[in-house]
């Protein structure tokens, strides 16, 4: 995770936005006391509402939870893809 102030994001915007982007950094810009502004790329951003979605509901979040534990008792299974 990155920190900057506004200041020293606008004087080195690109260098930011391409750690962010690159990198998967999340990049806070301080604003002042208890504020600021978070920058994360279109990817993070992406896999956070899936996980969001995911998890908003509970039977979606119970499913998950008992694949997850299948898993690791060994009792997944594998599936060969049909190629178009």
């Amino acid at each position: 995770m990155l920190t900057t102030s506004i200041s020293d994001f606008r004087r080195d915007i690109k260098s930011y936005l391409d750690k962010v982007t690159e990198d998967l950094e999340t990049l806070i810009i301080n604003r002042g006391k208890d504020s600021g502004v978070v920058i994360m790329s279109l990817d993070e951003y992406n896999s956070l509402s899936a996980t969001h979605h995911e998890l908003s509901s509970k039977a979606n979040e119970t499913r998950l939870d008992s694949a997850i534990e299948k898993l690791r008792q060994g009792a997944g299974f594998g599936k060969e893809l049909i190629e178009p």
